[in-house]
């Protein structure tokens, strides 16, 4: 058996660490610990001359064996890992003792946090005795893509990869690609228009050689790994042929079955044969089964688009007898990009959403001022009227205990937003109720005061309510604002003909599914959740699975368009090296202990281990680039036939043996 010569070095992290734990004391106990033939203590040992002073230990001294204490191992393991292999030793023969997160980040006493860091360097040293040599291993990559999501996060992430050649398939459940930026009027701070700078990205997307866009879709079902991603879609029945359809709207024209228009956000009226808004992409109809007469009566009633397509797109077999597609895509990587919700204020009552016909969210406000929307870009209320005066009340649903505690980002801008539009086209007087004013983008804080030299009315404070109980002249007829005024010191009562409410952006509805089809998992307030808040925003615990835009938290246009750009960049880089390195740390079955009982399969969050029949007996089979070492399926096994590379018996019972020493 060789000679263990083990290394420790011990990290200042500047006085982060030598500020609460005796970093001379703990060197000096460092080396009196068996087999330990150096100890060096140094100020940010994760440097590069505290990286070269291991490599050269390694050289010099022979080490065979090296412990670091410092910070997080999910922070720098992987440093030190590369660093002892540049060193020529196997990256695995390292341990790591976080002694800042476990010792000088949680305790005062300075003699308690130094006994505790001397606890934990001694249980890293006895173990990596028993650590032995793992071996990585490559997979080919394939290096087409799948976009989850056709919002601006979507394109822009599609479009980056497919401008590099790459296959992209970028799936909406809609029948148009644009998400909710597509409903938008003018952005803000510059105030251009939204169709103006979003209508060229759909049209490269829909035209681009590279990107296979499969609308009116949901993605069903994802098996395997990184770098080989078997996905099943749900392409949904449109009840037209798509390559007949050239868009002309007459069968819409005509169409006498109506109901409420998701796109305009329920603020006009769409047919049964629609096509959502004039710049989709692709510009083709689609026809909603449960309203279409014809094909609830089953081909007895109506029938009036068939009559009128002379293209020949609807027939009755279309309307009749087409059913949804299941389509199998081949992926190597995948961006998650599904967006977010609006807050449905309706559960504040006291705000009087869907009791008064004139408080709307800001979502409807949009359409309102859009040219092509229901009021043809008039700002006028639900029974025509001319807005005289406007109140516009932040925070909706955010900032707030009982529904989200976050911020929700993008609320005080396009509520500033709405207070120049209303300024502008219906000259309002305009009364902006807000806590607190975020403007922490790029020329934000210029337009808030842009704003306020515009005459718009601000007032610091919370709203208690919104009724249309009058107690003056002047307030009949009126909704009435009451909010406390924390600049005055009292609550005030503002009479305005409209109220837009400010609504949070909140995960979507159908998040959890997604999250489970995914498999990536999400934050207390429903948001997908990222592998690294600070070092690895767009990446989740799943490899080969990125996040990008708002289905990862709130955030404006810009910062949607920048994160997609990361997460294109992740999945670009992984396609331009070709292969995926695999984690060496996973599970290994003992086929001849093992019964096939399938409780690994049970357990395990990523769909590693699978029960199959070898020789006629039944035996778990872990899938090396599913597993993520995360020792699950060890601790259920009722055999002990499951044991994790290192993570093996020896080495723990090291560790928890020198942690019980007195």
């Amino acid at each position: 058996m060789e000679e263990i010569r083990t290394g420790v070095y011990i990290c200042h992290c500047g006085l982060t660490i030598a500020g609460v734990v005796n970093v001379e004391e703990l060197t000096e106990y460092a080396e009196s610990l068996p087999n330990v033939v150096v100890s060096r203590e140094y100020r940010y040992m994760c440097s590069d001359p505290g990286q070269d002073l291991i490599k050269k230990d390694i050289k010099e001294l022979g080490l065979n064996r090296v412990v670091v204490a410092s910070c997080s191992p999910r922070m720098h393991e992987p440093t030190f890992r590369k660093t002892v292999e540049d060193g020529g030793l196997n990256p695995y023969l390292y341990e790591h003792a976080n002694i800042r997160e476990h010792c000088s980040w949680v305790h005062d006493d300075k003699e308690l946090a130094t006994k505790k860091s001397k606890d934990l360097v001694r249980a890293a040293v006895k173990r990596v005795f028993h650590h032995e040599s793992l071996v990585t291993r490559e997979i080919p990559l394939n290096p087409n893509v799948l976009v989850i999501g056709g919002g601006i996060a979507g394109m822009q992430a599609a479009l980056d990869i497919a401008d590099g050649h790459n296959k992209v398939y970028l799936v909406e459940r809609d029948p148009s690609i644009g998400g909710h930026m597509a409903q938008l009027d003018r952005t803000f701070p510059t105030l251009d228009c939204s169709e103006c700078i979003l209508t060229p990205k759909m049209g490269d997307v829909g035209h681009h050689p590279f990107i296979e866009l499969l609308t009116y879709s949901e993605v069903e079902e994802v098996s395997g790994s990184i770098g080989d991603f078997k996905v099943k879609v749900r392409k949904k029945a449109r009840h037209i042929d798509e390559s007949k359809c050239i868009g002309c709207n007459l069968c819409e024209e005509k169409c006498p079955w109506k109901t409420d228009s998701e796109f305009e956000a329920g603020m006009a009226k769409r047919k049964a044969v629609y096509i959502p808004f004039a710049q989709a992409i692709p510009n083709i109809a689609v026809v909603d089964a449960d309203l279409c007469a014809y094909i609830q009566s089953d081909g007895k009633k109506c029938g009036a688009c068939i009559k009128l397509c002379d293209a020949g797109a609807i027939t009755p077999e279309t309307l009749l007898k087409q059913t949804d597609e299941i389509v199998e895509l081949e992926v190597g990587t995948i961006i998650v990009a599904t967006g977010y919700d609006q807050f449905d204020p309706s559960v504040i009552p006291q705000y009087g959403y869907k009791k008064y016909d004139n408080v709307l969210t800001g979502l409807e406000f949009e359409r309102i001022t859009c040219a092509a929307g229901p009021t043809e870009g008039k700002i006028v209320t639900k029974d025509g009227r001319p807005v005289e005066s406007i109140g516009i009340v932040h925070c909706v649903g955010s900032r707030d205990e009982n529904y989200h505690e976050y911020c929700s980002r993008v609320c005080c801008m396009y509520g500033l937003k709405y207070a120049h539009l209303s300024k502008e086209m219906a000259n309002a007087d305009v009364y902006e109720f807000y806590i607190d004013m975020r403007c922490f983008g790029e020329g934000y804080e210029e337009f808030y005061k842009r704003l306020s030299e515009e005459g718009v009315n601000f007032v610091r404070g919370k709203v208690a309510r919104i009724t249309d109980e009058a107690q003056t002249d002047e307030e009949q007829g009126k909704l009435i604002v009451v909010s406390e005024d924390t600049l005055l010191g009292k609550m005030i009562r503002v009479p305005v003909d409209m109220v837009i409410l400010c609504s949070a952006l909140e995960a979507r509805s159908d998040a959890e599914n997604v999250g489970k089809v995914f498999n990536i998992n999400r934050r207390a307030d429903g948001f997908f959740l990222e592998r690294h808040v600070k070092l690895d925003p767009v990446a989740t615990p799943t490899d080969g699975v990125y996040i990008a835009g708002c289905c990862e938290a709130p955030r404006d246009i810009p910062d949607t368009v920048a994160q997609a750009e990361a997460a294109a960049g992740k999945a670009l880089s992984l396609i331009s090296k070709g292969t995926v390195t695999l984690e060496a740390a996973i599970s290994t079955v003992d086929e001849a202990i093992c019964h096939g009982c399938g409780r690994c399969e049970e357990i395990c969050a990523f769909s590693a281990p699978n029960v199959v029949t070898k020789n006629g007996t039944l035996v778990s089979s872990v899938n090396e680039a599913l597993c993520k070492g995360c020792g699950s399926c060890a601790v259920v096994c009722p055999t002990g036939a499951i044991a994790i590379k290192h993570f093996t018996q020896d080495e723990i019972l090291a560790q928890v043996s020198a942690l019980t020493e007195a």
